[in-house]
């Protein structure tokens, strides 16, 4: 068996682009020598998941209707803007979408979301120590966030084997977290 090299770049042409994303349609030699294209998705700004554990150890989940996939439950998340760093961003993104602050924060890991066909890379944070401050995010209308809901660990395995979190960035960033906070390795 001989072994794979690396996919190499010989064209790109931007096809699209908006204020969030720009595709580009790329020539590319794969892995096996061969040519082909490949059509890119480069998010223009690095994402953040907020992983809120209150002091009795419950997750906070937003409820979204989201344009592409419908309604669901997912933690907080949204884009950092340029030169923000991710817990900045996740201390945003936590009172607009839940209403919440936190006093203590943590990076728990790095994500490359949908990594097949996009550049998206994203950070998991860790909030702890939360206070409620809003009823509702400040936010949480524009947003497409209808409830905020707060779950024991124990209930997530079901509401995920019941298709009620389907987010495949809320599912990673749960694992992130989890293995922050020691629950697994």
């Amino acid at each position: 068996m001989t072994t794979p090299t690396r996919w190499r770049t010989t064209g790109s042409r931007e096809v699209y682009g908006n204020r969030w994303i720009t595709v580009s349609h790329d020539d590319v030699l794969g892995p096996d020598g061969e040519p082909g294209v490949y059509g890119v998705v480069t998010v223009r700004a690095p994402a953040v998941f907020v992983v809120a554990v209150d002091d009795e150890d419950q997750v906070v989940l937003v409820h979204v209707d989201r344009y592409t996939t419908g309604a669901g439950w997912e933690v907080p998340a949204g884009g950092c803007d340029p030169g923000e760093d991710p817990v900045t961003a996740g201390r945003r993104e936590l009172l607009e979408e839940a209403g919440l602050t936190a006093t203590r924060w943590q990076v728990a890991a790095g994500v490359e979301s949908l990594n097949g066909v996009c550049r998206a890379p994203g950070t998991v944070v860790l909030a702890q120590g939360l206070a409620v401050v809003h009823a509702q995010g400040t936010d949480a209308a524009a947003e497409g966030i209808t409830a905020v809901r707060r779950v024991e660990w124990s209930e997530l395995g079901a509401m995920i084997a019941a298709g009620e979190i389907r987010d495949g960035e809320t599912l990673a960033a749960l694992t992130a977290a989890a293995v922050a906070l020691g629950r697994w390795g």
